[in-house]
């Protein structure tokens, strides 16, 4: 499979790059999408929710009536679950939501994203390019010029890049990554992908590692 490549005028530059079809071609597993995106998400919760058990409220611990007699139910102390003020029943308490799931399977759930944005037409191909320096109208021109600037786009840089990174850092659609960063979340919430020719070699290079 091969994709034209572009440079930052947003023009077809005449040559193409070879993508390897067990990366950015196979057919995409869902269930495999579900559970690395599922795992990406609980990862990110804090887990830090708690409400106050009876033993937890402040208040008396003193009968507030008989056992008998009462013509109800039997009473307990103010800081009892079924009066008003008292402590929550199983309420929830500070947990770890993080789970593990297989490499193989975060690999499979990454290709199939990676294949899905090839098999979509939302995959473009840079040629390798930097800022002189940081300036947002040069960022929002290259988007503009590959036709991705009223979508959501994702750009994947090989390694850090200061100047083109402070470059879309204020603009909502618009998000620069180095290739470390990338998951399969990051991949699907971007309506476009786009990566630089050293960001397919290295992407290769590391599912192939």
């Amino acid at each position: 499979m091969e994709l034209s490549i572009y440079n930052i005028e947003g023009k077809d530059t005449g040559r193409k790059i070879s993508l390897d079809d067990t990366i950015f071609g196979i057919e995409p597993n869902d269930h495999a999408i579900y559970l690395d995106v599922k795992q990406h998400m609980a990862n990110k919760r804090q887990g830090t929710h708690k409400t106050k058990g009876r033993s937890e409220v402040a208040g008396s611990t003193r009968k507030l009536g008989k056992q008998k007699g009462g013509g109800g139910a039997r009473p307990g102390d103010v800081k009892s679950p079924v009066r008003v003020g008292g402590g929550r029943i199983f309420g929830p308490t500070p947990r770890d939501y993080s789970f593990k799931i297989n490499k193989k399977v975060k690999q499979l759930a990454r290709k199939s994203a990676l294949s899905y944005k090839v098999k979509n037409q939302q995959l473009i191909v840079l040629e390798d390019f930097s800022f002189v320096a940081p300036k947002t109208k040069d960022y929002v021109a290259l988007t503009k010029k590959l036709n991705v600037n009223e979508k959501k786009s994702l750009l994947v840089l090989p390694e850090p890049n200061k100047s083109v990174y402070l470059s879309a850092r204020n603009l909502e659609k618009s998000k620069v990554i180095i290739l470390s960063e990338l998951n399969t979340y990051k991949i699907l919430d971007a309506q476009y992908l786009m990566l630089t020719e050293r960001s397919v070699e290295n992407l290769v290079k590391n599912f192939n590692a």
